[in-house]
Protein backbone atom coordinates (compact mmCIF):
# COMPACT_ATOMS: atom_id res chain seq x y z
CA UNK A 1 0.00 0.00 0.00
CA UNK A 2 2.70 2.29 1.19
CA UNK A 3 4.78 1.66 -2.32
CA UNK A 4 1.53 2.42 -4.44
CA UNK A 5 1.18 5.89 -2.72
CA UNK A 6 4.58 6.61 -3.16
CA UNK A 7 3.74 5.94 -6.89
CA UNK A 8 0.93 8.24 -7.33
CA UNK A 9 2.93 11.18 -5.67
CA UNK A 10 5.82 10.50 -7.31
CA UNK A 11 6.88 14.33 -8.21
CA UNK A 12 9.22 12.95 -11.42
CA UNK A 13 5.79 11.50 -12.56
CA UNK A 14 3.85 14.12 -12.85
CA UNK A 15 6.77 16.56 -14.09
CA UNK A 16 6.64 14.64 -16.77
CA UNK A 17 3.59 14.66 -17.63
CA UNK A 18 3.32 18.33 -17.29
CA UNK A 19 6.34 18.57 -19.62
CA UNK A 20 4.91 16.15 -22.31
CA UNK A 21 1.71 18.18 -22.06
CA UNK A 22 3.41 21.71 -22.62
CA UNK A 23 5.76 20.23 -25.63
CA UNK A 24 2.50 21.04 -27.93
CA UNK A 25 0.68 24.48 -26.07
CA UNK A 26 -1.85 24.87 -28.38
CA UNK A 27 -2.82 21.47 -29.15
CA UNK A 28 -3.54 20.41 -25.28
CA UNK A 29 -5.01 24.14 -24.89
CA UNK A 30 -6.96 22.74 -28.09
CA UNK A 31 -7.96 19.78 -26.63
CA UNK A 32 -8.86 20.87 -23.34
CA UNK A 33 -11.27 23.60 -24.21
CA UNK A 34 -13.72 21.17 -25.29
CA UNK A 35 -13.80 20.02 -21.33
CA UNK A 36 -13.71 23.01 -20.15
CA UNK A 37 -16.21 24.39 -22.27
CA UNK A 38 -18.51 21.81 -21.55
CA UNK A 39 -18.34 21.98 -17.49
CA UNK A 40 -18.18 25.97 -17.66
CA UNK A 41 -21.29 25.48 -19.41
CA UNK A 42 -23.11 23.33 -17.59
CA UNK A 43 -22.36 24.98 -14.54
CA UNK A 44 -23.60 27.95 -15.47
CA UNK A 45 -27.09 26.58 -17.10
CA UNK A 46 -27.38 24.47 -13.52
CA UNK A 47 -26.60 27.62 -11.04
CA UNK A 48 -28.84 30.32 -13.52
CA UNK A 49 -31.76 27.91 -13.77
CA UNK A 50 -31.53 27.31 -9.81
CA UNK A 51 -31.58 31.01 -9.74
CA UNK A 52 -34.66 31.24 -11.86
CA UNK A 53 -36.20 29.20 -9.86
CA UNK A 54 -35.05 30.52 -6.32
CA UNK A 55 -36.21 33.93 -7.77
CA UNK A 56 -39.67 32.69 -9.09
CA UNK A 57 -40.25 31.17 -5.78
CA UNK A 58 -39.29 33.94 -3.99
CA UNK A 59 -42.53 35.69 -5.86
CA UNK A 60 -44.79 33.17 -4.52
CA UNK A 61 -42.91 33.00 -0.91
CA UNK A 62 -46.21 32.05 1.21
CA UNK A 63 -48.81 32.57 -0.55
CA UNK A 64 -51.20 28.81 -0.12
CA UNK A 65 -50.36 27.11 -3.48
CA UNK A 66 -54.14 25.61 -3.53
CA UNK A 67 -55.31 29.05 -4.06
CA UNK A 68 -57.13 30.96 -6.55
CA UNK A 69 -57.80 34.93 -7.52
CA UNK A 70 -60.99 36.10 -9.12
CA UNK A 71 -61.20 39.66 -10.37
CA UNK A 72 -63.76 41.22 -12.01
CA UNK A 73 -63.53 42.31 -16.06
CA UNK A 74 -65.85 43.66 -18.37
CA UNK A 75 -68.97 41.62 -19.77
CA UNK A 76 -68.40 40.72 -23.76
CA UNK A 77 -71.75 39.06 -24.09
CA UNK A 78 -75.57 39.95 -24.12
CA UNK A 79 -77.46 38.39 -21.31
CA UNK A 80 -80.89 38.57 -19.98
CA UNK A 81 -81.79 42.38 -21.41
CA UNK A 82 -78.20 43.56 -20.22
CA UNK A 83 -75.89 44.84 -22.89
CA UNK A 84 -71.99 43.84 -23.31
CA UNK A 85 -69.27 45.60 -22.43
CA UNK A 86 -70.63 46.36 -18.60
CA UNK A 87 -69.19 47.18 -15.78
CA UNK A 88 -70.03 45.05 -12.79
CA UNK A 89 -68.13 44.50 -9.35
CA UNK A 90 -67.64 41.63 -6.84
CA UNK A 91 -68.99 42.03 -3.27
CA UNK A 92 -67.95 41.26 0.08
CA UNK A 93 -70.91 39.02 0.28
CA UNK A 94 -70.09 36.67 -2.65
CA UNK A 95 -67.37 35.33 -0.08
CA UNK A 96 -69.73 33.46 1.82
CA UNK A 97 -72.15 32.60 -0.92
CA UNK A 98 -69.46 30.89 -2.18
CA UNK A 99 -68.75 28.70 1.09
CA UNK A 100 -72.24 27.98 0.96
CA UNK A 101 -73.07 26.94 -2.77
CA UNK A 102 -69.77 24.94 -3.71
CA UNK A 103 -68.74 21.91 -2.01
CA UNK A 104 -65.28 21.82 -1.42
CA UNK A 105 -64.44 25.31 -1.24
CA UNK A 106 -62.43 26.21 1.75
CA UNK A 107 -61.35 29.96 2.83
CA UNK A 108 -62.74 32.62 0.76
CA UNK A 109 -61.98 36.04 1.62
CA UNK A 110 -62.60 39.60 0.02
CA UNK A 111 -60.05 41.89 -0.81
CA UNK A 112 -59.96 46.41 -1.79
CA UNK A 113 -57.11 46.88 -3.25
CA UNK A 114 -57.38 51.13 -2.36
CA UNK A 115 -55.54 53.66 -4.51
CA UNK A 116 -52.00 54.81 -4.65
CA UNK A 117 -51.55 57.11 -2.20
CA UNK A 118 -48.33 58.53 -0.42
CA UNK A 119 -47.80 57.68 3.23
CA UNK A 120 -46.12 60.21 5.27
CA UNK A 121 -44.28 59.98 8.68
CA UNK A 122 -42.91 63.48 9.65
CA UNK A 123 -40.74 64.83 6.40
CA UNK A 124 -40.52 61.55 5.22
CA UNK A 125 -42.54 60.05 2.47
CA UNK A 126 -43.05 56.93 -0.15
CA UNK A 127 -44.77 55.08 -2.37
CA UNK A 128 -47.01 52.55 -1.00
CA UNK A 129 -50.08 50.19 -2.31
CA UNK A 130 -53.13 49.88 -0.05
CA UNK A 131 -55.19 46.02 0.40
CA UNK A 132 -57.96 45.79 2.96
CA UNK A 133 -58.11 42.69 4.44
CA UNK A 134 -59.67 40.25 6.62
CA UNK A 135 -57.86 38.76 9.86
CA UNK A 136 -58.21 35.07 7.90
CA UNK A 137 -56.14 36.56 5.24
CA UNK A 138 -53.27 35.50 6.47
CA UNK A 139 -53.76 31.76 6.62
CA UNK A 140 -53.87 32.47 2.53
CA UNK A 141 -51.21 34.76 2.04
CA UNK A 142 -48.67 34.69 5.14
CA UNK A 143 -47.69 38.27 5.82
CA UNK A 144 -44.33 37.15 7.90
CA UNK A 145 -44.74 39.48 10.42
CA UNK A 146 -41.05 40.74 12.06
CA UNK A 147 -42.58 43.16 14.36
CA UNK A 148 -46.06 43.44 15.76
CA UNK A 149 -49.32 41.80 14.75
CA UNK A 150 -52.00 41.30 11.74
CA UNK A 151 -54.95 42.83 11.18
CA UNK A 152 -57.45 41.27 13.77
CA UNK A 153 -61.43 40.78 14.39
CA UNK A 154 -61.28 43.93 16.84
CA UNK A 155 -59.91 45.93 14.21
CA UNK A 156 -62.55 45.12 11.41
CA UNK A 157 -65.36 44.78 14.04
CA UNK A 158 -64.67 48.52 15.09
CA UNK A 159 -63.15 49.95 11.68
CA UNK A 160 -60.00 50.96 13.26
CA UNK A 161 -57.58 53.11 11.68
CA UNK A 162 -54.54 50.82 12.39
CA UNK A 163 -52.51 49.19 9.77
CA UNK A 164 -49.37 46.81 8.93
CA UNK A 165 -46.78 48.18 6.58
CA UNK A 166 -44.19 46.73 4.58
CA UNK A 167 -40.20 46.60 5.06
CA UNK A 168 -39.82 48.74 2.58
CA UNK A 169 -42.16 50.96 3.38
CA UNK A 170 -40.84 50.97 7.39
CA UNK A 171 -37.34 51.47 5.67
CA UNK A 172 -38.27 54.28 4.68
CA UNK A 173 -40.44 56.71 6.75
CA UNK A 174 -38.61 54.82 9.86
CA UNK A 175 -35.26 54.64 8.98
CA UNK A 176 -33.95 55.16 12.16
CA UNK A 177 -36.71 53.20 13.94
CA UNK A 178 -36.67 49.35 13.68
CA UNK A 179 -40.18 49.13 15.41
CA UNK A 180 -42.28 51.90 14.57
CA UNK A 181 -45.46 50.04 15.72
CA UNK A 182 -47.57 52.72 18.27
CA UNK A 183 -46.39 55.22 15.31
CA UNK A 184 -48.90 57.12 13.17
CA UNK A 185 -48.62 57.99 9.48
CA UNK A 186 -50.62 60.02 7.67
CA UNK A 187 -52.23 58.84 3.59
CA UNK A 188 -54.68 61.31 2.12
CA UNK A 189 -55.28 63.29 5.32
CA UNK A 190 -55.51 60.45 7.69
CA UNK A 191 -53.56 59.29 10.07
CA UNK A 192 -53.49 55.40 11.34
CA UNK A 193 -51.62 53.62 13.86
CA UNK A 194 -48.60 51.09 13.06
CA UNK A 195 -49.67 47.90 14.82
CA UNK A 196 -46.96 45.46 12.89
CA UNK A 197 -44.51 45.42 10.02
CA UNK A 198 -44.91 42.87 7.79
CA UNK A 199 -41.40 41.13 5.17
CA UNK A 200 -44.46 39.42 3.00
CA UNK A 201 -42.55 37.98 -0.17
CA UNK A 202 -45.09 37.60 -2.58
CA UNK A 203 -46.52 39.76 -5.02
CA UNK A 204 -49.58 38.00 -6.09
CA UNK A 205 -52.24 39.71 -4.21
CA UNK A 206 -50.95 43.04 -4.63
CA UNK A 207 -52.64 43.84 -7.54
CA UNK A 208 -49.45 44.92 -9.28
CA UNK A 209 -47.45 46.39 -6.33
CA UNK A 210 -44.40 44.98 -4.45
CA UNK A 211 -45.56 43.45 -1.27
CA UNK A 212 -42.76 45.30 0.52
CA UNK A 213 -44.28 48.56 -0.19
CA UNK A 214 -47.72 47.45 0.57
CA UNK A 215 -49.82 48.83 3.41
CA UNK A 216 -52.49 46.20 4.77
CA UNK A 217 -55.64 48.27 6.21
CA UNK A 218 -58.86 46.49 8.16
CA UNK A 219 -61.54 45.30 5.39
CA UNK A 220 -63.82 47.75 6.74
CA UNK A 221 -61.63 50.52 7.92
CA UNK A 222 -61.07 50.22 3.61
CA UNK A 223 -64.41 49.80 2.65
CA UNK A 224 -65.14 53.41 4.70
CA UNK A 225 -62.50 55.02 2.94
CA UNK A 226 -62.41 54.33 0.01
CA UNK A 227 -65.95 54.30 -0.36
CA UNK A 228 -66.61 50.77 -1.47
CA UNK A 229 -69.61 50.14 0.17
CA UNK A 230 -70.32 45.85 -0.08
CA UNK A 231 -67.93 46.23 -3.47
CA UNK A 232 -64.79 44.32 -3.32
CA UNK A 233 -61.80 44.47 -6.39
CA UNK A 234 -61.12 41.08 -5.65
CA UNK A 235 -62.20 37.10 -4.12
CA UNK A 236 -59.41 34.93 -2.58
CA UNK A 237 -60.61 31.41 -2.01
CA UNK A 238 -58.60 27.88 -1.78
CA UNK A 239 -59.43 24.51 -1.92
CA UNK A 240 -60.34 22.15 1.15
CA UNK A 241 -58.34 19.58 2.66
CA UNK A 242 -59.13 16.31 0.03
CA UNK A 243 -59.78 19.03 -3.25
CA UNK A 244 -57.99 20.78 -5.55
CA UNK A 245 -58.82 24.48 -7.27
CA UNK A 246 -59.12 22.65 -10.33
CA UNK A 247 -62.13 20.46 -9.13
CA UNK A 248 -63.91 23.73 -7.83
CA UNK A 249 -63.00 26.16 -10.15
CA UNK A 250 -66.00 25.44 -12.58
CA UNK A 251 -68.52 25.89 -10.10
CA UNK A 252 -66.91 29.04 -8.19
CA UNK A 253 -66.91 30.51 -11.65
CA UNK A 254 -70.66 29.98 -12.27
CA UNK A 255 -72.07 30.73 -9.12
CA UNK A 256 -70.30 34.06 -9.59
CA UNK A 257 -71.28 34.63 -13.03
CA UNK A 258 -74.95 33.41 -12.25
CA UNK A 259 -75.34 36.19 -9.34
CA UNK A 260 -74.24 38.83 -11.18
CA UNK A 261 -75.97 37.86 -14.37
CA UNK A 262 -73.03 36.67 -16.89
CA UNK A 263 -73.15 34.94 -19.25
CA UNK A 264 -71.74 31.63 -18.70
CA UNK A 265 -69.51 31.50 -21.71
CA UNK A 266 -68.54 35.28 -21.50
CA UNK A 267 -64.87 33.98 -20.46
CA UNK A 268 -63.19 38.06 -20.83
CA UNK A 269 -65.85 39.33 -17.94
CA UNK A 270 -64.75 36.82 -14.79
CA UNK A 271 -60.42 36.58 -14.76
CA UNK A 272 -59.91 32.86 -12.64
CA UNK A 273 -55.93 33.22 -11.64
CA UNK A 274 -55.64 29.71 -10.39
CA UNK A 275 -52.65 29.43 -8.62
CA UNK A 276 -52.76 25.24 -8.05
CA UNK A 277 -52.46 25.66 -12.53
CA UNK A 278 -49.54 28.00 -12.56
CA UNK A 279 -47.61 26.16 -10.07
CA UNK A 280 -47.52 23.01 -12.20
CA UNK A 281 -46.89 24.76 -15.11
CA UNK A 282 -43.58 26.25 -13.13
CA UNK A 283 -42.64 23.13 -12.13
CA UNK A 284 -43.24 21.66 -15.23
CA UNK A 285 -41.18 24.71 -17.05
CA UNK A 286 -38.23 24.10 -14.47
CA UNK A 287 -38.47 20.47 -14.44
CA UNK A 288 -37.86 20.54 -18.63
CA UNK A 289 -34.75 23.38 -18.53
CA UNK A 290 -33.06 20.72 -15.95
CA UNK A 291 -33.78 18.56 -18.03
CA UNK A 292 -32.47 20.31 -21.14
CA UNK A 293 -29.36 21.65 -19.37
CA UNK A 294 -28.58 17.95 -18.81
CA UNK A 295 -28.75 16.56 -22.01
CA UNK A 296 -26.57 19.87 -22.86
CA UNK A 297 -24.02 19.53 -20.37
CA UNK A 298 -23.31 15.50 -20.73
CA UNK A 299 -23.93 16.56 -24.68
CA UNK A 300 -21.18 18.63 -24.97
CA UNK A 301 -18.69 16.90 -22.07
CA UNK A 302 -19.14 13.49 -23.72
CA UNK A 303 -17.95 14.99 -27.00
CA UNK A 304 -14.99 16.66 -24.96
CA UNK A 305 -14.18 13.76 -24.21
CA UNK A 306 -14.14 11.96 -27.33
CA UNK A 307 -11.53 15.01 -28.45
CA UNK A 308 -9.55 14.24 -25.54
CA UNK A 309 -9.14 10.82 -26.58
CA UNK A 310 -8.49 11.44 -30.02
CA UNK A 311 -5.60 13.49 -29.97
CA UNK A 312 -3.85 11.28 -27.03
CA UNK A 313 -4.22 8.30 -30.10
CA UNK A 314 -2.47 11.21 -32.12
CA UNK A 315 -0.23 11.88 -29.11
CA UNK A 316 0.77 7.77 -28.67
CA UNK A 317 0.90 7.44 -32.50
CA UNK A 318 3.91 10.09 -32.78
CA UNK A 319 5.30 8.51 -29.28
CA UNK A 320 5.94 5.54 -30.86
CA UNK A 321 9.73 5.10 -31.19
CA UNK A 322 9.67 6.80 -27.60
CA UNK A 323 7.29 4.05 -26.32
CA UNK A 324 8.88 1.26 -28.04
CA UNK A 325 12.41 2.52 -26.15
CA UNK A 326 10.73 2.46 -23.03
CA UNK A 327 9.48 -1.30 -22.84
CA UNK A 328 12.95 -1.97 -24.75
CA UNK A 329 14.92 -0.68 -21.37
CA UNK A 330 12.61 -2.59 -19.27
CA UNK A 331 9.66 -0.49 -18.54
CA UNK A 332 6.66 -2.50 -17.48
CA UNK A 333 3.31 -1.87 -19.13
CA UNK A 334 1.85 -0.44 -15.70
CA UNK A 335 4.27 1.95 -16.31
CA UNK A 336 3.32 3.10 -19.87
CA UNK A 337 -0.39 2.81 -18.36
CA UNK A 338 -0.01 5.41 -15.67
CA UNK A 339 1.93 7.90 -17.96
CA UNK A 340 -1.31 7.80 -20.95
CA UNK A 341 -3.59 8.02 -18.05
CA UNK A 342 -1.89 10.62 -16.20
CA UNK A 343 -1.82 12.61 -18.86
CA UNK A 344 -5.62 12.18 -20.02
CA UNK A 345 -6.35 12.80 -16.36
CA UNK A 346 -4.19 16.03 -15.76
CA UNK A 347 -5.52 17.41 -19.01
CA UNK A 348 -9.08 17.20 -18.45
CA UNK A 349 -9.11 17.58 -14.64
CA UNK A 350 -7.30 21.20 -15.56
CA UNK A 351 -9.91 22.27 -18.11
CA UNK A 352 -12.84 21.12 -16.02
CA UNK A 353 -12.09 22.34 -12.97
CA UNK A 354 -11.33 25.56 -14.57
CA UNK A 355 -14.56 25.84 -16.24
CA UNK A 356 -16.36 24.82 -12.99
CA UNK A 357 -14.54 27.85 -10.97
CA UNK A 358 -14.89 30.69 -13.49
CA UNK A 359 -18.68 30.09 -13.76
CA UNK A 360 -18.88 29.44 -10.08
CA UNK A 361 -17.25 33.38 -10.06
CA UNK A 362 -19.86 34.47 -12.90
CA UNK A 363 -22.68 33.03 -10.73
CA UNK A 364 -21.66 34.90 -7.22
CA UNK A 365 -21.27 38.45 -9.37
CA UNK A 366 -24.61 37.43 -10.66
CA UNK A 367 -26.23 36.78 -7.22
CA UNK A 368 -24.72 39.85 -5.55
CA UNK A 369 -25.71 41.78 -8.66
CA UNK A 370 -29.56 40.58 -8.06
CA UNK A 371 -29.44 41.00 -4.42
CA UNK A 372 -28.25 44.76 -4.70
CA UNK A 373 -30.38 45.85 -7.04
CA UNK A 374 -33.54 44.33 -5.77
CA UNK A 375 -32.83 42.80 -2.39
CA UNK A 376 -34.11 39.58 -2.93
CA UNK A 377 -31.51 36.59 -2.20
CA UNK A 378 -32.07 33.83 -4.81
CA UNK A 379 -29.32 31.17 -4.66
CA UNK A 380 -27.40 30.97 -8.26
CA UNK A 381 -24.62 29.01 -6.62
CA UNK A 382 -24.02 24.93 -7.26
CA UNK A 383 -24.26 23.02 -3.89
CA UNK A 384 -21.70 20.95 -2.62
CA UNK A 385 -23.31 17.77 -4.11
CA UNK A 386 -23.52 19.03 -7.42
CA UNK A 387 -19.64 20.34 -7.01
CA UNK A 388 -18.64 16.83 -6.06
CA UNK A 389 -20.41 15.03 -9.03
CA UNK A 390 -19.15 17.13 -11.36
CA UNK A 391 -15.79 16.15 -9.71
CA UNK A 392 -16.54 12.66 -9.90
CA UNK A 393 -17.65 12.86 -13.48
CA UNK A 394 -14.52 15.05 -14.39
CA UNK A 395 -12.37 11.82 -13.20
CA UNK A 396 -14.61 9.37 -14.93
CA UNK A 397 -13.87 11.27 -17.92
CA UNK A 398 -10.26 11.53 -17.46
CA UNK A 399 -10.41 7.85 -17.05
CA UNK A 400 -12.85 7.25 -20.08
CA UNK A 401 -10.85 9.58 -21.99
CA UNK A 402 -7.35 7.90 -21.64
CA UNK A 403 -8.42 4.03 -21.96
CA UNK A 404 -8.34 3.85 -25.64
CA UNK A 405 -4.70 5.17 -26.01
CA UNK A 406 -3.47 3.64 -23.17
CA UNK A 407 -4.23 0.13 -24.76
CA UNK A 408 -2.46 1.44 -27.88
CA UNK A 409 -0.01 1.71 -26.53
CA UNK A 410 0.53 -1.19 -24.64
CA UNK A 411 -0.12 -2.78 -27.63
CA UNK A 412 3.31 -1.21 -28.93
CA UNK A 413 5.74 -3.57 -29.58
CA UNK A 414 9.55 -2.34 -28.63
CA UNK A 415 11.11 -4.05 -32.13
CA UNK A 416 8.44 -2.57 -34.44
CA UNK A 417 8.46 0.86 -32.63
CA UNK A 418 12.13 0.94 -32.78
CA UNK A 419 12.09 -0.04 -36.82
CA UNK A 420 9.02 2.59 -37.32
CA UNK A 421 9.58 5.49 -39.19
Amino acid sequence: MHIKIMRIFDLDKWSETFETLMRNKSRSFLTAFGIFWGLFMFSLLMGGGQGLESLMAKNFEGIAQNSCFLIPGQTTKTYKGLQSGRQWNLRAADAQLLKHRVEGIGLCEPVILGENPTPRYKDKTTYGTVKGVNPEYAAMENPHIIYGRFINQTDCDQGRKVCVIGMRVREELFPDTPNPCGKFIEMDSIYYEVVGVSNMKSNVGTGGGNSQQTIMLPFTTAQKIYQKGDRADMLVYTAAPGHTVTEIEEAVNTVIKEEHLIAPDDDQALFSINLEKLFQVIDNLFAGIRFLVWLIGIGTLISGTIGVSNIMMVTVKERTTEIGIRRAIGARPSNILWQIMAESLVLTLLAGLSGIVISVLILQGVEMGIAASTGVEAKFQLSFGMAMSAFGVLMMLGTLAGVAPSLRALAIKPIEALTDE
